[in-house]
């Protein structure tokens, strides 16, 4: 368990609950800083246009002979507000105030105003921002209201302590929301956790209820299913085991029968002979049944050994079909071999296919009556694909164990002491081999009246 090693997934969905909230609040106060800026801005700019425009009414009802007295007295009025009052005069130009407000009042375009025109805009001069109203009161004469911009910093105050108060509570509310989401999504998880930690212990009895978001419901099918699986691989290991230890120790019992009569001087001359060739034959069976366990143990380990080579099929068919027309014969059972015209090269392991082929034909004459008829068929007319198979006349299998023929001891188990059997472990390892071989296998029934087992490998 690493548990103590990790963050819990409650911990980190109130951490990205928190980094969410306070990244959503931070960029909702930059953006209400800018509109608040704006706003202010606005105001300050509407109020600087109204005293604009009430000089310029005062100026125009003086005449042109007053315009510089009557605005000289203004500049002194408005002067107190902050705002410098910079005047432009015909052939005189602008008069002299302090430089940056003249250099605000002739970037804002003053020097070329006119009677009637207005100009309302905001310049910067040296990093400093300035807010202008311009009024044109004759030819090239005119005045301009300047005044620095500047935020009132009790406006500043009350807009950082409002985007404060808002990032506190969002923050507060997104950690009791995370906390809630983090324990409504790890209930369900730790009840999974835990039924699988039974289930490393061996329970097999416990299932997590399917309860949650759609992906924590699916851990939860997905956990059963396993416990599930895992059960049914148990008990068919078991089975199979039992069917192992039963075919172990039927030739045990013999040959310890046997070997101790001749021991004991119980059987002698003739009777002797027989005894050895009855230990050497089921020493021969144990042999066996221990070879197919150790290549089963073996296909699926990375040190399994494969000679790959291209390979015509028809040779290694044929070369199996002489041994088996031989032993078919010998009970009496008819044996045909089907080749196609032409060459059928795979890419595989002649060796192995011949092992499977031995396999299957020693399974099928097992089950085929004297007089019905045992087939070994090579086929290459699907494109791209090569199929070896073996079909049987003997009784056949049932529908519904064509899906599990390959899967250890199923038809062994189904069909012991109904028919002759083998190992249970034949067409497991068959099927393991071909898989290896980068193929598949197959079962269904046959034309001869028993059952087809059919190897599929990529052409060459």
């Amino acid at each position: 368990m690493t548990t103590g090693r990790r963050g819990s997934l409650a911990t980190r969905v109130v951490l990205v609950c928190v980094a969410v909230a306070g990244v959503a609040v931070l960029v909702a106060g930059l953006v209400m800083a800018g509109l608040a800026r704006r706003s202010a801005q606005g105001v300050l700019q509407d109020s600087l246009a109204a005293q604009a425009d009430v000089l310029a009414s005062q100026v125009d009802e003086r005449g042109l002979g007053s315009r510089a007295v009557g605005l000289g007295r203004a500049a002194e009025v408005v002067r107190g507000q902050g705002i410098v009052v910079v005047i432009l005069l015909p052939r005189r130009g602008i008069q002299p105030t302090d430089r940056r407000s003249t250099d605000a009042a002739t970037a804002a375009g003053l020097t070329g105003i006119n009677g009637g025109q207005r100009i309302s805009t905001k310049v910067s001069v040296n990093g400093q921002e300035y807010l202008v109203e311009a009024r044109g009161v004759g030819p090239q004469s005119g005045f301009a209201l300047v005044e620095p911009l500047r935020i009132p910093d009790s406006a500043q105050r009350i807009l950082v302590r409002n985007i404060l108060l808002a990032l506190g509570a969002g923050l507060l509310v997104a950690a009791l929301a995370g906390g809630l989401l983090g324990r409504l999504l790890a209930r369900p998880l730790r009840r999974t956790a835990d039924v699988a930690g039974a289930m490393r212990q061996g329970r097999r009895d416990l299932h997590v209820p399917v309860e949650g978001p759609a992906e924590v419901a699916e851990v939860a099918e997905a956990v059963n299913e396993l416990s599930i699986a895992l059960q049914h691989s148990e008990e068919r290991q078991r089975e199979f085991l039992l069917s192992v230890s039963h075919e172990l120790r039927t030739p045990l019992t013999s040959v310890h029968g046997f070997a101790e009569s001749i021991a004991d001087g119980v059987v002698t001359g003739p009777e002797a002979q027989r005894a050895g060739q009855v230990i050497q034959r089921e020493s021969q069976r144990l042999e066996r049944l221990v070879s197919d366990l150790l290549d089963l143990a073996r296909v699926g380990a990375d040190q399994f050994r494969l000679d790959v080579a291209e390979v015509d099929l028809r040779e290694t068919i044929s070369a199996c079909a002489e041994v088996w027309r031989v032993r078919c014969e010998r009970q009496g059972v008819h044996f045909r071999l089907e080749l196609p015209p032409s060459p059928a090269v795979a890419t595989t392991d002649a060796r192995r296919i011949r092992q499977v082929l031995d396999g299957l034909a020693e399974n099928a004459l097992r089950v085929t009556p004297a007089g019905s008829q045992l087939t070994l068929a090579l086929d290459s007319t699907r494109p791209g694909t090569v199929a070896l198979q073996v079909r049987d006349g003997g009784p056949g299998l049932a529908p519904e164990d064509y899906a599990v023929a390959f899967e250890r001891g199923v038809l062994h188990e189904k069909y012991r002491g109904r028919r002759p059997v083998g190992s249970g472990i034949g067409l497991a390892l068959a099927f393991g081999l071909v898989s290896r071989l980068g193929g598949t296998m197959t079962a269904g029934p046959a034309p001869e009246g028993g059952a087809t087992f059919t190897v599929w490998l990529p052409a060459t």
